[in-house]
């Protein structure tokens, strides 16, 4: 029988890139994993590879995937490009099509999170807001899990580290409640407020599918000094637990960053993982690669030795200009470049790397963008294939990018002794990325444009440039933008901060380092709402306080002053609000509200918003004087004129609180909440046939919404029927099975049908997570009463007299 056999040039060109990188014990150990079963105890599942700049982690990485593809695996790479989970997601699912395998249902789920979370942004500040009994479990997991700290829920992350988890998940209830209210099912809000809980269950599945098919699935996540700030607490729960189901034992996960595994974290999986610390290439590494260029001399190999400590983006880029005599190697550290140009003959070529260094990233159309220079469509895809090779250029997200270790001295050497073509080259290319950008934004709304990624790299390349050109006036449109970011979440916020500081580090700006330095350490401490505080002092629109971070130092900012417009301002304010209602504070909420009103007086949204927060402080008069504001400026505005109507049902004013529900409803017909609150006013008008129409309509909209079901099975239960409000709460509690108000609610249905037993074990468990639930203890107080259980019976009454207070109702 025939067998395939591998070409000679196949065997050479392997050879010679085991040669070239070196890495001998890294890449054996890696490929030796191969050869064991995922059953064998020597097995491992992770590599996780880190040392300092410039040690070559990038180049193994890519050199272990290569390693990994001929051994027939399925792979996907991932670096800093990703901003969260999803995005990480997105690549996953994008580079795995690329080797024949769709994730149909991932790309499904990913491309309807796309759209959620476009819809929830534009709608999130204008929510109403529900008044659950309690926070479901669920929603604790989350608040937990800290997702609203990672961006997830955009303008909740600023908060989520310092709160109690319980009180931060009723109020991400509330967002639940609001996002119930704009989607048709429980999936759709599930994928904006916990996408990892839904998409990753989906990957696995995926994972699962594809692993017959392939030897292996190897998933590398590389800059994990960046990346492994919201990845890492995900990869841990997937591999090591089974919260989002079963991976499948061919998995085999490669990070790499600057720093050793997290411990504390992963100490428990030692057995499981290979460390890979990597150190400069040792002597013989070094002459390796070196011999394999002709580079041979030995006064020339010991100065090469001598001058780069063995750092393998210098080693290999001296050893590319194969020099012939110890004056022709000068400190790679500082001139790495120019010491590389200077034996490249090409003066054209020369010009190239020069000129390609100055963008963040290139891909095709960039590069030409770079290039002062004309030539035919081959002439200049013969330089990028060029460009492309050389050692200190590297495959990132679709182009390419310099190492830092090599592009900060060409950009220290191009800014120092020439500024005015640097200058100028830095605004040229800016207008190139103004004009892609401005094509980009047409027939396009602003909220449509800050959900598109594409759009969003464009804007950072084009501020990137300006800011690197000296444009002062550059940075107040930054902070504006940075405003804008924070209502999309830390992830985009957090992009504006590292352009920020990129810029200021490349173009010696202390002022943007400064900036974007501390923009970062805001995101990383307090989520968007520090951010945010953090534009407002430094802009002196809002005056620092003792206790928060410092605004921006005046002795390097001469020059850079920045400044926020009123409007921005305001928007400053609005997103902080938001933010500070979802974590619990809803006065601070109305202060900020307060201050973005006094920028933009009228502003309807942030009426209609403060309207809403006034009324759940039951401040009703003033919510009212809000609300009808709002509604001046904008009557056709569904949540003014829903929170209105629902301001009115509580000072007890039933025909206007239902004449504002009936127009809410008519101007947005499958809106639950409305609906909901609209037969609340039945209720208390006695229409039950209206009630129990309104609750069939709303459920209708969202079957799929606890809270809904509740409502319906309450007003159900309350017409004594009881067997059909307990088929509301079973599928409440289906969806939230810590949802305290359905299974109190139910226990109480139960009993009326006179199941008192499970009655009691529904209520006994409500009032073990809360023991202060009065109607609960009431309801279970009569279930002992009919069990008699007199004793029980009477303390359960006198706790519930000792908890009730002033207008409490059981």
């Amino acid at each position: 029988m025939a067998q395939a056999r591998t070409s000679m040039q196949e065997l050479i060109r392997r050879r010679s890139r085991a040669g070239f990188v070196g890495r001998g014990a890294e890449r054996a150990a890696f490929r030796s994993n191969f050869d064991i079963p995922p059953e064998d105890e020597q097995h491992r599942f992770l590599f996780h590879v880190h040392g300092n700049a410039g040690v070559g982690k990038s180049f193994l990485v890519r050199e272990l995937e290569q390693v990994a593809r001929e051994r027939g695996a399925l792979t996907a790479y991932l670096d800093d490009g990703a901003g969260s989970v999803p995005e990480v997601l997105e690549l996953i699912s994008r580079q795995f099509a690329a080797q024949g395998r769709r994730l149909k249902d991932l790309e499904r789920l990913l491309s309807a999170h796309r759209e959620r979370r476009h819809e929830v942004e534009l709608a999130v500040a204008t929510v109403p807001l529900a008044e659950p009994s309690g926070p479901s479990a669920g929603s604790v997991a989350v608040a937990r899990a800290g997702l609203v700290g990672l961006g997830m829920v955009p303008g909740v992350g600023a908060f989520a580290g310092a709160l109690d988890p319980a009180q931060l998940a009723q109020h991400a209830d509330r967002l639940r409640s609001g996002i119930g209210a704009r989607f048709r099912s429980h999936e759709d809000a599930q994928l904006v407020l916990d996408p990892e809980s839904v998409l990753t269950p989906v990957l696995l599945d995926e994972l699962s599918q594809a692993a017959p098919a392939v030897p292996w699935i190897v998933l590398f996540f590389d800059t994990y000094e960046r990346t492994g700030r919201f990845v890492d607490g995900w990869l841990h729960a997937m591999m090591t637990s089974e919260r989002y189901g079963a991976l499948p034992a061919t998995v085999v996960v490669v990070t790499a960053g600057q720093l050793p595994f997290d411990s504390a974290r992963w100490g428990g999986f030692g057995d499981f993982m290979t460390d890979l610390p990597l150190q400069p290439f040792t002597e013989p590494e070094t002459r390796g690669l070196l011999a394999g260029k002709g580079v041979v001399a030995e006064p020339v190999v010991s100065e090469v030795l001598r001058l780069t400590g063995g750092l393998p983006v210098l080693v290999s880029t001296l050893a590319e200009s194969r020099p012939a005599d110890p004056q022709d190697v000068s400190d790679p550290s500082t001139t790495a470049v120019e010491r590389f140009l200077k034996w490249e003959a090409d003066p054209v070529r020369r010009s190239v790397a020069l000129a390609c260094a100055l963008p963040r990233r290139l891909d095709a159309d960039v590069f030409r963008a770079a290039l002062d220079m004309d030539g035919s469509d081959g002439e200049l895809d013969a330089l990028y294939a060029w460009l492309r090779g050389l050692p200190f250029v590297s495959e990132r997200g679709g182009g390419v990018t310099y190492h830092d270790v090599v592009r900060a001295p060409m950009l220290r050497l191009q800014r120092r002794e020439r500024p005015r073509i640097w200058a100028t080259r830095q605004r040229g290319l800016a207008a190139v990325f103004t004009q892609w950008r401005t094509e980009a934004e047409a027939g396009r709304s602003a909220e449509e444009l800050w959900t598109d990624e594409g759009w969003r790299e464009l804007r950072l390349a084009e501020l990137y440039h300006l800011l690197c050109a000296g444009e002062s006036a550059q940075l107040s449109s930054a902070l504006r933008d940075v405003v804008d970011a924070c209502e999309q979440g830390e992830s985009v916020a957090g992009r504006w901060a590292r352009v920020l500081a990129e810029a200021g580090r490349d173009a010696e700006t202390g002022v943007l380092a400064q900036w974007g330095r501390q923009l970062a350490e805001a995101l990383d401490s307090g989520g968007t709402a520090a951010a945010l505080g953090l534009v407002l002092r430094g802009t002196g629109v809002e005056p620092s306080l003792p206790g928060l971070p410092s605004p921006i130092d005046h002795e390097v900012s001469h020059g850079w002053g920045a400044e926020l417009d009123s409007a921005t301002a305001a928007r400053a304010y609005r997103t902080r609000a938001v933010a500070r209602d979802l974590a619990g504070d809803p006065r601070g909420a109305v202060d900020d509200l307060s201050r973005a009103l006094d920028l933009a007086p009228d502003d309807p949204r942030s009426l209609a918003l403060r309207g809403e927060y006034l009324r759940v402080l039951e401040h009703f008069g003033d919510a009212l004087r809000d609300l009808d504001r709002a509604l001046e400026l904008n009557p056709a505005d569904a949540f003014a004129r829903a929170s209105r109507g629902a301001t009115r049902l509580s000072r007890h004013e039933l025909d206007e609180a239902l004449a504002d529900l009936d127009r809410a409803v008519g101007l947005k017909p499958d809106y639950p909440w409305a609906l909901v609150r609209r037969a609340r006013v039945h209720r208390a008008l006695g229409n039950q046939d209206h009630q129990l129409a309104d609750l069939d309509q709303a459920v209708a909209g969202d079957h799929d919404w606890a809270w809904v079901r509740c409502e319906r099975g309450d007003a159900l239960r309350v017409a004594g029927r009881d067997e059909e409000a307990l088929a509301d709460y079973d599928h409440a509690l289906a969806l939230e099975p810590g949802y305290g108000s359905a299974r109190a609610s139910r226990g109480a249905s139960l009993a009326n049908l006179g199941r008192h037993e499970e009655a009691l074990a529904d209520l006994n468990q409500v009032l073990e997570a809360r023991p202060t639930y009065i109607w609960a203890l009431l309801q279970r107080a009569a279930v002992h009463r009919h069990l008699g259980a007199h004793d029980q019976a009477a303390a359960d009454e006198a706790y519930a007299a000792r908890l009730a207070g002033p207008g409490e109702e059981p």
